[in-house]
């Protein structure tokens, strides 16, 4: 399915189909829908009394005095009477969203069209005037000529899209300690508490902005010259520019407002890419097949302009948007690029019958990425197709067997998605003082022109099953992806000055799969209607080969024969029931875990099994969608994101609660500590014990509708009218540790959305 799209469907394809307008009357289409979100997993985190009591235990347990100077949460600096809940502070609010779209569309028979537009914001759940605007408009164009030989479409779209976000996420900052001070003093400014405080709303007060236009365009032209001989020809141009700031005002600082402190890093970028395809096809009857031919070609450019420069000293705080206020302006970076590519293709496809099917592809990709000799590849596929259904014995034996069909294919697809030039020397302006007057230049890369394409060789094989004149319809398929030459930035010993070096791998990366899906109408009645469809995939990876590994940047990554996603780890043994403190397999026997012998390749982080399930129910003129989501997999468990338990300014979970005490206690969790340098404590984090079940069942979608009946329609001058309740997220069935299994760690979890809108056609 890659095989025809070359070097840009290396790592997959994702077809996109606009609506067009239809022959006949114009038709006005409205689509109005809003909602609210919020997140709904927190982590059960110590309140003020168990945080203290944690503290002075870890103190204690080290023989330890607090210190005046740094510990401010058990030291008098901070009232240890407070309490806050940092998830509710922080996460704890409600993401508004609203989308509206509308469009005109009618024509002729030769001429049809649709233009429309839309508008879009959402906002966050984080504290702070935050959200993500969006407008957009298109339109397309299809005419056809009488004899219909001639066709032509057009199509064009523009978004502007205007992004205020943190400048990072909150999400991060939950474990705060519950006792720290208040966020703003009682004149409304951020309070430092003396500078003993990193308020989290500096943060807010570091804005980060985001301006994007986005205008995407396509023409296609096509003329019959003979009875199925028929030349075409698509030209796309694409404008993408988008300009940023990072504004950090003054007041996000402690201490008076100085204006040296007011600071703005402007960026600005732009993209301008144009593609042509050319192709001629031909189709014929062949004897008692179909042959259909293609040759194309494909010729496409990007150009890239990108500057960055920083802005300081500005008069006020008010003026930090405004690049004209600064009083000093450091140009920080000026990048221009440029990237070319083109293939020759040409496909044939042979239908027997419509029973028997093969298809040949084979392709010429030549890239601007790779330096003089490597920059062309050749690729191609072969796939075929049995629709044993038809035949005869099939028909006359299997009545049930409504369809069947046995296909396969294997080909091979180039990559080149990497930056550009990095077959070539580079060098930037040395900065600082000049020598003699004149600034120098400093190599910024070390080249390598002998890198070329990476290369992917995919296998798949698949059964396809109907039943009941397809009232239950199966697929299961296998794939087999097997990917060399990978274009890596390899890493590099810091003697030679640079961390990396763009590169190819001599090694050999393989990932199956199987893949099953069941389609099924259940019920089917004059007023009633329910389909099922239910799908679960099973990958696996692995590195096939990979000669000298051991003596590659890679020895303690990975291991051929496992998979790339098992992590290198210490293998836990708990807690000393003596000491109350971890311990570890010590492999080599040298009573030291600074010896790489000592780390293990153990457990992988990667699903097992993901899939899917829904329902859909329809009475009359109610509709009832429900998706369920189930993934199987291990994951990185709260362990891997918080620091020792008993550290300064840094909340825990309640689960440490159950931590060591005393000699003969048997538990996971060690004793206090507020030394996050002590070695089994830093351990933890590298070790096996941070490895737990991530697997979840969740409630993905639900929708329900009423779409108006028609004597009301008729009433209201309307061609289609629909309400509908739609929710993401519900809820989630899982034993994970942490805020949430899919995105695991301390990131803001997915939102429970509740939108409800209206759709109308006039």
């Amino acid at each position: 399915a890659t095989a025809i799209y070359g070097s840009r469907g290396a790592n997959g394809v994702v077809l996109i189909t606009t609506k067009k307008g239809k022959a006949g009357q114009t038709a006005v289409d409205v689509n109005i829908y809003s909602g609210v979100g919020q997140v709904t997993r927190t982590l059960p985190l110590l309140n003020t009394q168990q945080y203290l009591a944690m503290r002075h235990e870890a103190f204690k347990n080290d023989g330890a005095t607090p210190d005046p100077s740094y510990d401010y949460d058990i030291t008098g600096a901070w009232d240890t009477t407070r309490y806050t809940d940092w998830q509710k502070v922080l996460i704890g609010g409600t993401a508004h969203f609203t989308n509206a779209q509308m469009s005109l569309s009618g024509g002729t028979a030769n001429t049809q069209f649709r233009i429309g537009g839309g508008y879009s914001k959402q906002t966050t759940v984080f504290p702070g005037d935050y959200a993500d605007e969006k407008a957009s408009t298109h339109v397309n164009i299809n005419h056809s000529s009488t004899d219909q030989k001639f066709k032509i479409l057009f199509s064009a779209q523009y978004v502007y899209d205007y992004n205020v976000l943190p400048r990072t996420d909150f999400t991060g900052l939950i474990i705060l300690a519950p006792d720290a001070p208040a966020l703003y003093n009682s004149d409304g400014s951020v309070n430092f508490q003396n500078g003993t405080f990193s308020n989290p709303m500096v943060v807010a007060l570091q804005k980060a902005t985001a301006t994007s236009n986005n205008l995407i365009s396509n023409l296609n032209l096509s003329y019959q010259i003979l009875p199925g001989l028929q030349l075409r020809s698509s030209f796309g141009y694409t404008h993408y520019e988008m300009n940023q700031s990072d504004q950090r005002p003054a007041t996000a600082f402690y201490g008076p407002p100085i204006a040296a402190r007011r600071e703005n890093a402007f960026g600005n970028s732009a993209v301008n890419t144009w593609i042509i395809e050319p192709q001629i096809s031909y189709n014929r009857k062949l004897g008692s097949g179909k042959l259909d031919v293609l040759i194309g070609s494909t010729v496409q450019r990007n150009q890239t302009n990108a500057t960055g420069f920083d802005a300081t000293n500005f008069l006020n705080d008010a003026s930090i948007p405004n690049v004209a206020a600064a009083a000093s302006l450091t140009t920080v970076g000026n990048d221009y690029s440029e990237y070319r590519y083109n293939a020759l293709y040409a496909r044939l496809n042979y239908n027997l019958e419509d029973k028997y099917i093969i298809n040949l592809t084979g392709r010429r990709d030549g890239s601007s990425r790779f330096g003089p000799g490597k920059q062309f590849g050749n690729f191609g596929a072969i796939g075929g197709a049995w629709v044993f259904s038809k035949e005869k014995f099939i028909e006359n034996e299997l009545s049930f067997l409504s369809f069947g069909k046995l296909r396969a294919s294997y080909g091979t697809t180039g990559n080149d998605q990497i930056t550009n030039y990095q077959y070539l020397s580079a060098y930037a302006n040395q900065g600082g003082l000049p020598y003699q007057g004149v600034t120098g230049l400093t190599p910024n890369r070390i080249a390598n022109p002998y890198f070329a394409w990476e290369v992917n060789k995919k296998l798949e094989a698949a059964l396809e099953l109907g039943f009941l004149k397809d009232r239950i319809n199966i697929e299961a398929s296998y794939y087999r992806n097997r990917t060399g030459n990978q274009l890596v930035g390899y890493p590099l010993p810091a003697i030679d000055g640079f961390n990396t070096i763009q590169f190819n791998l001599p090694a050999v990366v393989q990932n199956t799969g199987l893949e099953l899906t069941l389609n099924t109408v259940n019920v089917i009645s004059k007023n009633f209607r329910w389909n099922s469809s239910f799908n679960i995939s099973m990958p696996r990876n692995k590195l096939v080969s990979y000669p000298n590994i051991a003596n590659s940047a890679y020895a303690g990554t990975y291991e051929v024969g496992q998979s790339l996603f098992i992590k290198n780890l210490y293998h836990s043994l708990g807690v000393d029931p003596q000491t109350g403190i971890y311990q570890f397999r010590d492999v080599n026997n040298d009573g030291q875990f600074s010896n790489p012998a000592d780390l293990q390749f153990e457990k992988q982080l990667a699903q097992n099994y993901f899939g899917g399930f829904q329902n859909t129910f329809s009475y009359k003129q109610w509709s009832v969608d429900i998706f369920f989501q189930f993934v199987k997999q291990t994951g990185l468990s709260y362990l891997g994101s918080f620091d020792a338990p008993g550290m300064f300014n840094v909340n825990q979970p309640d689960y440490v609660l159950s931590r060591w005490q005393k000699p003969g206690d048997n538990t996971n969790v060690a004793l206090f500590s507020p030394n996050y340098a002590q070695d089994p404590n830093f351990l933890l984090g590298q070790s096996n014990a941070i490895i737990s079940d991530a697997s979840f069942i969740r409630l993905k979608n639900l929708s329900i509708s009423y779409s108006f009946p028609d004597k009301w329609k008729r009433g209201l001058s309307l061609k289609n009218a629909r309400i509908y309740l739609q929710a993401q997220n519900l809820f989630t069935i899982t034993s994970y540790k942490g805020l949430d299994p899919e995105t695991q760690g301390l990131l803001l979890p997915p939102l429970r959305m509740i939108t409800t809108g209206i759709q109308l056609s006039l």
